[in-house]
């Protein structure tokens, strides 16, 4: 990025896009922002608690005070060759980290010059917390953003911390001792070292400050009535119902001054949180919303880690609602808190050295291994009792949080939790709004390759957040939001039934290792329709195995016991309708239990049942439970074989993506890709239009390339556009086709023409010159002029399949890759397969196949099969091409022929703008309120 040298004197305005809040190593927050002239006295208050070994450290010398002249240095810069941050807490200094540009002798420059000293100071009481590392990640990025390369620091060999903190940050680097001090360069460009280790740093902070809300050792729930009722007495039962294992306080200002305990629950009572001797780790704060500032500000003060607010009055209620919102985040920030909520239902950990319920949940769930993420409280509060009717017994709830309009803590949050947390085999998650796709489809990824990730999604077609979601808005369609969640291996499901379907199963059942389903029972028709229902969904079901009316558990135990030990099988359906005879549901869950129980290899088994009461408590019953060798198994029953066959067929496909997850593909190096000169190109050709000069205030708009510069940009890329030649006569267009060779083809390129067979527009094959004249004149009398439609003649290429190639930016999700067959069948059904970018070779594979017209390039009914392996290819050149220059914000392919051998682009558009902000690439960061 070209900056303006600054001159003497001269300082740039505050640039307030620098400030950011962070999550520190110990999950408390803090905020980031330029040092400005109005900071002296902080800088002054910070000094004077910092320590004279720190003071050493950063002076080399004893440096007991900071003059007027440092004072006045150290907080006035030109926020260019000189620039200077500050960590805050309180809104007090905790740290500060600035740069001095300089040239190759070590002196006070300007730009050109590419260099930088460094140098940062922590206060001790803060040290330790990751602090300087995350002010280097940050400092380095406005670095960067102001045409600085490196980063020198002299550092005495005494303060090993902060040379970790430079050696640990993954940029390419040099050390050498001199003088007796340990001089450090650091190359300031990202690379895949820094960016792992700025994702594993991100991960730990995040999970930390989860870690401290959802496992506090005192709890304050503030705003407790004084007589029964209301939510804030309503969750201080519920904490003691559920046998909180910390320390309750109640708080209400409106407490009798004399008020010591609060009954009958026996609890301390305060009228304000700073009256608790002991400290406080987590607040619940039941007070009406013009009285949160206040009480936030008195956390603060007293040191309280973290917040759940269940006021409501912000973002859900209109403008002045989402002001208040913001409010509340930055006042919470400000002092090192994180926020559930506000508008929240609640919080539970069921882990028995805690045993928190700070929700409105009237009871503690049972303890087991799911995680479980609500954006709704409605929906939470479903869930929650759903899972405990259904499941009694067979599956428990490890955390659960409803976030409300969650201000702050979300989902990403929690999946950083989540993929650590050895209580949470499975994460199951409601959503409304996703407000970073690029961030939770990376940690879903992640966590997805450990523990199963099932995700419903709320408003899916309503295109807009819900009210109270302060989140980046998507052009995404619901069915691209879809497929870039398989590709991370998210389970997703349309309903919050499918959501507990699919959860039962896989929190009680090992993974099927294939898609191979056994189906027995005592009901033929009940195992047809479950046969059906694995065609339907994918499944390769075997005939079923019918035991007729008359069967008895025995028979049961039996059959399944053969179906188990099938190697041919990989899960198994057991159907049951009501028998005739004196066995009751007991037995037969008994006797499926026992056969599960003594079969050699894990397999997934569920039950369909229709109309037998208590077998589906049976089944679930708990170990230790129940007679025979099968005690402790459990098996999930379902009242559908729909539902069944669907939740086995979400595990089958997940379990797939585990499979192939383990062994990643791989972005494929070619080496005819010309990426410097694409680079070059782009740069002109933004030049050439004006799109780096003169931004419009909404942000650059794209401009669209010409074919030539379209074509020569591709080519780079090793991607070759047939040639096409305008037409707008008959002599040209005979004249252009003496250049290209008979045959030819004619077509309109008009945008309202463009790739409308519909309308008859385009003759093929066309062999001579009376021929190509016949067809023109035949084209003008259809379509119009010749001004009006474009023509041009373009050489003929083999007959194939015609498919669509796109790479489109969305803001928020990052480059996305479309495949899909051209015409209007594939776009009336949205027939079209998106992959996120970078795409490897193996989601190159998988992204032809999973569209469903792809037999039609497989030899659908004896036809020759097309050059798939060409066609891979294709979408890994464009992949790279958008990847690798994020100015390259659109590109159309369309059409592309796919031959039996080879593959033609026919048409091709590309548009350019500057290139977008890369959050995901800069420095770790919450989001802006």
């Amino acid at each position: 990025m070209q900056t303006t040298p600054a001159q003497p004197g001269h300082e740039h305005a505050y640039p307030a896009h620098w400030e950011a809040d962070v999550v520190l190593r110990d999950g408390g927050t803090a905020h980031l922002r330029p040092i400005a002239p109005g900071d002296a006295q902080r800088l002054v208050s910070f000094y004077e608690q910092v320590s004279d070994e720190s003071k050493y450290y950063r002076f080399f010398a004893p440096y007991p005070r900071l003059s007027d002249r440092d004072v006045h240095r150290f907080t006035h810069h030109d926020y260019v060759d000189r620039v200077g941050l500050a960590a805050t807490v309180g809104g007090d200094f905790i740290a500060t980290v600035r740069y001095d540009r300089i040239d190759g002798r070590g002196m006070p420059a300007s730009a050109p010059a590419d260099e930088a000293e460094v140098a940062f100071l922590v206060q001790d009481a803060h040290q330790g917390r990751g602090v300087a590392s995350a002010l280097l990640e940050h400092i380095a990025a406005v670095a960067r953003e102001r045409g600085i390369r490196r980063f020198t620091a002299e550092v005495l060999p005494a303060n090993t911390k902060m040379i970790k903190v430079f050696t640990d940050a993954g940029y390419t680097q040099k050390r050498s001792f001199e003088d007796g001090v340990v001089r450090l360069q650091l190359d300031l460009e990202p690379t895949d070292r820094s960016l792992a280790v700025q994702r594993a740093r991100e991960q730990r902070a995040e999970a930390r400050s989860v870690q401290r809300l959802i496992a506090p050792g005192s709890v304050a729930v503030i705003g407790t009535g004084r007589a029964p009722g209301g939510m804030g007495r309503t969750v201080l039962r519920n904490l003691l119902a559920g046998g909180f294992t910390g320390q309750v306080h109640a708080v209400n200002h409106a407490f009798p001054e004399d008020a010591a305990r609060l009954e009958p629950e026996g609890v301390p009572a305060h009228r304000s949180v700073l009256g608790i001797s002991g400290p406080v780790d987590l607040a619940v704060v039941a007070v009406p919303a013009d009285q949160v500032p206040s009480v936030v500000a008195e956390c603060g003060e007293h040191g309280v880690q973290g917040l759940v607010v269940l006021s409501a009055g912000y973002g859900e209620s209109g403008a002045d609602g989402r002001h208040r919102q913001r409010e509340l985040v930055r006042q919470a920030r400000s002092y090192g808190m994180r926020i559930i909520g506000p508008n929240a239902f609640g919080l539970i950990n069921t882990a028995a050295g805690v045993r928190l319920n700070a929700s409105l949940s009237p009871e503690l769930p049972a303890a087991g291994r799911i995680g479980l993420f609500s954006q709704s409280g409605a929906i939470g509060i479903a869930l929650l009792s759903g899972l405990h009717r259904r499941a009694a017994g067979l599956v428990g709830i490890s955390s659960f949080v409803s976030a409300g309009n969650r201000a702050d803590v979300s989902g990403n949050d929690f999946l950083q939790y989540w993929h650590d947390d050895p209580d949470t085999d499975l994460v199951l998650m409601y959503l409304e709004s996703i407000g970073n796709p690029r961030k939770f489809t990376r940690l879903a990824r992640r966590t997805a390759a450990r523990k199963p990730v099932v995700v419903v999604k709320g408003a899916r077609h309503g295109g807009a957040a819900p009210t109270g979601h302060a989140v980046p808005t998507t052009r995404i369609p619901d069915a691209t939001v879809s497929d870039l969640l398989r590709q991370a291996g998210v389970i997703r499901v349309d309903t919050v039934t499918e959501l507990a379907d699919t959860g039962l199963l896989l929190a009680s059942q090992p993974l099927p290792a294939g898609p191979r389903v056994a189906i027995l029972g005592n009901s033929e028709s009940l195992a047809l329709l479950t046969y059906d229902a694995c065609l339907t969904d994918g499944l390769r079901p075997q005939p079923p195995y019918d035991l007729t009316t008359g069967a008895q558990p025995a028979d049961f135990r039996r059959a399944l016991a053969g179906a188990l030990a099938d190697e041919e099988c990989d899960a198994v359906v057991v159907t049951a309708i009501p028998w005739v005879g004196d066995a009751s549901a007991a037995d037969l869950a008994g006797a499926l239990r026992e056969a599960v129980a003594a079969a050699p290899a894990g397999k997934p088994v569920t039950v369909v049942h229709l109309e037998i009461p208590g077998l589906a408590e049976a089944l679930a019953e708990p170990p230790g439970a129940g007679d025979g060798g099968g005690a402790a198994v459990r098996i999930p029953a379902y009242p559908a074989a729909e539902r069944a066959v669907r939740a086995l067929a979400e595990a089958a496909r997940y379990a797939r993506w585990r499979r192939l997850a383990a062994e990643p593909g791989r972005v494929p190096e070619y080496d005819d890709i010309d990426e410097a000169g694409a680079a070059a190109d782009i740069e002109v050709l933004l030049e050439a239009h004006g799109a780096v000069l003169a931004p419009p205030p909404e942000g650059p708009r794209a401009v669209t390339l010409s074919a030539p510069d379209t074509q020569r940009l591709l080519a780079r890329y090793g991607i070759a556009v047939l040639p096409a030649l305008p037409a707008p006569d008959p002599g040209s267009a005979v004249r252009a086709a003496g250049r290209l060779g008979f045959p030819v083809a004619l077509k309109p390129t008009a945008p309202h023409l463009r790739h409308r067979a519909d309308l008859g527009g385009v003759r093929l094959d066309l062999g001579g010159e009376a021929e190509l004249r016949r067809a023109y004149a035949e084209l003008t009398e259809l379509l119009g002029k010749p001004e009006e439609t474009r023509l041009v003649v373009q050489s003929m290429a083999p007959r194939g399949v015609d498919t669509v190639v796109r790479a489109a930016i969305d803001p928020a999700a990052g480059a996305v890759l479309s495949f899909g067959l051209a015409g209007a069948p594939s776009l009336l059904l949205g027939d079209t397969a998106h992959r996120l970018v970078p795409v490897t070779d193996r989601d190159a594979a998988e992204q032809i196949r999973s569209i469903r017209t792809a037999p039609l390039l497989f030899g659908w009914r004896g036809a020759t099969p097309v050059d798939t392996r060409a066609l891979e290819e294709l979408l890994l050149r464009v992949s790279r091409l958008v990847d690798d220059h994020p100015e390259v914000v659109g590109a159309d392919l369309e059409p592309v022929i796919v031959a039996p051998q080879g593959v033609h682009v026919l048409g091709a558009t590309i548009r350019l703008a500057p290139a977008p902000a890369r959050t995901d690439l800069g420095p770790r960061s919450l989001p802006v309120v």
